[in-house]
């Protein structure tokens, strides 16, 4: 272990005339303490890892070459499988060392680098899926209006706001923490470096960057949930206004997809981020952290595709493409 032995009273005034063992690197251990579920565990990863790189790459590939899907609903979600293939590529790969090095070290610089790029890529998300919510009400309220609001220069204005945002939280809550003095064992027991294990292994006077901490995922996921709220809500309005029962049902059906992975994401970060300390385990969040950072991002094509009659067309269309050029071949 890396380390250095230093007197307390140069890190905070209560810790005077205690040596104490500051940790510049960090050790992660999680699911070491069952050996024999290492390679199963490995391999299901694995499996997640590359499901989740085909999925997403293929809905951007998808949304890019047919023309059928250059609208902005589609722009906002080939973002969001762009945000979801970085998302987890930032900390599955850190989990499948892991899992087949029984452990992994990591410098204080690299965990500080994986933290910063996993809170950009989760705040992006959080914001993506909020735009995608408006982008959905207006389409719901506002259908005639709609190719106006909803411009090309609207959406990049969007996607570069969302990035911008996501990158402003990165640096702050990543300059917040890493400020922070970590003491004791270097241990991990987690696959890549959050926040709720780092918090635990702090020492010394963290009031003011744990609040800053804390205020940023206040404003972050609340505000971004309000966002979504609200335009459900219009949306709904709008749904009740429609006279034939088959019209609800058609024009909420366009809506499916996206309440149900903000219903997963959100879900899972509210439950990682926003509850007490008090009776929570590290087991727990391990779970809770495997799926939003593993399988939601898997989840999001297939959630996005099976239930998308132009998406599962573009993709027939693709295969059936793919098919006639084959046959042609084999009769040449």
């Amino acid at each position: 272990m890396r380390s250095r032995d230093v007197m307390g009273g140069s890190i905070s005034g209560f810790m005077a005339g205690k040596n104490l063992t500051l940790v510049t690197e960090f050790l992660l251990v999680a699911f070491t303490d069952c050996p024999e579920r290492a390679r199963p565990l490995f391999l299901l990863f694995l499996f997640i890892y590359v499901v989740t790189l085909s999925g997403n790459l293929g809905m951007i590939v998808l949304i890019r070459v047919d023309r059928r899907l250059h609208t902005p609903m589609y722009f906002l979600l080939s973002h969001l499988s762009l945000v979801d293939t970085c998302f987890s590529s930032v900390t599955v790969p850190q989990l499948l060392a892991v899992l087949l090095e029984r452990g992994a070290a990591l410098a204080y610089t690299r965990c500080a680098a994986q933290f910063f790029l996993f809170t950009l890529f989760g705040s992006a998300d959080c914001y993506l899926l909020a735009l995608m919510a408006y982008d959905r009400c207006v389409a719901v309220c506002r259908p005639l209006l709609y190719v106006t609001v909803m411009t090309q220069k609207t959406r990049w204005a969007f996607v570069g706001g969302a990035y911008g945002a996501g990158l402003f939280s990165a640096t702050v809550r990543t300059v917040s923490t890493f400020t922070l003095s970590f003491c004791g064992t270097n241990e991990i027991d987690f696959m890549f470096c959050d926040l709720p294990p780092l918090l635990k292994m702090t020492c010394g006077d963290s009031y003011t960057q744990e609040v800053v901490i804390i205020v940023f995922a206040v404003f972050v996921i609340p505000a971004c949930l309000v966002m979504i709220l609200v335009s459900y809500l219009l949306i709904i309005v709008a749904i009740v206004k429609i006279p034939s029962a088959g019209g609800r049902a058609k024009t909420f059906s366009t809506c499916a997809s996206h309440l149900t992975s903000v219903s997963l994401f959100f879900g899972t970060l509210i439950f990682m981020y926003l509850r007490g300390n008090s009776g929570r385990s590290s087991k727990e969040d391990r779970v809770v952290s495997v799926f939003y950072t593993a399988v939601i991002p898997m989840l999001n094509p297939f959630i996005y595709s099976l239930r998308n009659k132009e998406v599962k067309e573009a993709v027939r269309k693709i295969l059936n493409r793919d098919r006639s050029s084959s046959s042609n071949l084999g009769k040449s």
